[in-house]
């Protein structure tokens, strides 16, 4: 069992940036492919970004590519997804997801542990 809990979502404006993270207890992280999603209201949750078990690759959706960044510190349990020129279009609850295999990697269904997600909104 992983227990996942994000934090560092909150209001910023359009061009901004924020950093959030996702912090680990119960198993250890690095044994688990790493992945955040985010839902906006109304819509399907939407694969955002994802790292691999050391943290020497990772993916990203085309939407968020160029301005976010995934990293993981397996010694701290810790996985942190830094967003830059925050959109409008970025406003969502952002979820940090767990999975043991790399295949498939947008798909939420393949997410084992699930974080309670953390809102960011971007707005003037």
């Amino acid at each position: 069992q992983v227990q996942l809990v994000e934090s560092g979502g909150g209001l910023v404006q359009p061009g901004g940036s924020l950093r959030l993270f996702c912090a680990a207890s119960g198993r250890a992280l690095h044994t688990y492919v790493m992945a955040w999603f985010r839902q906006a209201p109304g819509k399907e949750r939407e694969f955002v970004a994802a790292v691999t078990v050391r943290g020497g690759g990772t993916y990203y959706a085309d939407s968020v590519k160029g301005r976010f960044t995934i990293s993981r510190d397996n010694a701290k349990n810790t996985v942190e997804l830094s967003m830059a020129s925050l959109k409008p279009e970025d406003t969502a609850v952002y979820y940090c997801g767990a999975r043991s295999t790399w295949g498939d990697i947008k798909a939420a269904s393949k997410i084992q542990y699930w974080g309670q997600g953390t809102q960011v909104t971007v707005s003037s």
